[in-house]
């Protein structure tokens, strides 16, 4: 601890102080072995080797540890009815493709076509015209479109809410499907009994001057895996939405022709908190 007392940061120091003080006490604690400490390095080692730019191992044990929802907890306070945060999870990248309102981010991702639509407001109800809106899914295999080897774009886009605050665009009706389980995190979930499945979701994260930028998913209402549970802890009520089945024929809200596949639609309403929130 007094090795830090040099430190002319104060948040530094509170931070590497407190980590340190925690630290020592889970090893007291657990009367931690030479052995166990060896396999907790090279588990850590293991993550890093495992890491590139389109697979973040660390974040998917900050994930698997809850301290990823811990940490947006202390940062989201609940703000009127503004929309609850969650995971940003590990597959997010940038340079996605833009679309219009009323696009499709599939790209040729296999799965449930799904109309998803909505407003963007503030928290008094005002209307945000121009907010960012990115979206990003897996496909209905549960891969997203960095884990295939092919450099494809899918699954994945942005678009801007229109001058009343609406957006709406073509997507995929999510499906359940197992986080990376072949690397360390994987193992240490096989290790204590845990399964790796995420809850069937779409992704969000919207950003819109002087406002608090959301990063946020949506939760499929009557998906079998919520009363299992999400592997990430990623799950909100307030998030769960009902996802409405459409035969094969019905009318698209666009004139899009899915007279030969059914289809679903839902509705997510964004309200966001003031940045300084």
């Amino acid at each position: 601890m007094a090795s830090f007392d040099g430190c002319t940061d104060p948040r530094l120091k509170q931070v590497m102080q407190s980590l340190t003080r925690h630290l020592h006490a889970f090893i007291r604690d657990v009367r931690l072995t030479e052995k166990e400490w060896e396999a907790g390095i090279g588990f850590l080692t293991a993550a890093g080797h495992i890491t590139d730019d389109k697979r973040q191992e660390f974040v998917l044990l900050s994930d698997v540890f809850g301290a990823s929802m811990q940490t947006i907890a202390v940062n989201n306070e609940a703000q009127g009815n503004a929309t609850e945060a969650t995971v940003f999870g590990p597959f997010f990248v940038e340079d996605a493709p833009r679309i219009p309102i009323g696009g499709d981010i599939a790209g040729g991702a296999t799965g449930q076509p799904c109309w998803i639509e909505g407003t963007v407001t503030d928290l008094a109800g005002h209307p945000v015209p121009n907010a960012r809106i990115e979206v990003w899914e897996a496909d209905e295999d549960g891969f997203y479109d960095v884990q295939y080897t092919d450099a494809r774009v899918a699954g994945r886009a942005y678009l801007y809410s229109d001058a009343e605050g609406k957006y709406a665009f073509w997507g995929l009706t999510p499906t359940p499907y197992p986080i990376p389980h072949d690397g360390p995190v994987g193992q240490l979930l096989a290790s204590v009994g845990r399964s790796p499945v995420r809850a069937s979701h779409l992704h969000f994260m919207v950003t819109a001057p002087s406002l608090r930028t959301l990063v946020t998913h949506i939760f499929v209402e009557g998906d079998p895996q919520l009363a299992i549970g999400d592997s990430v802890f990623g799950v909100k009520d307030s998030l769960i939405k009902r996802f409405e089945p459409q035969a094969p024929g019905t009318p698209t809200p666009d004139g899009r022709d899915l007279d030969s596949v059914g289809w679903a639609r839902t509705r997510f309403d964004i309200v966001l908190a003031p940045a300084d929130a």
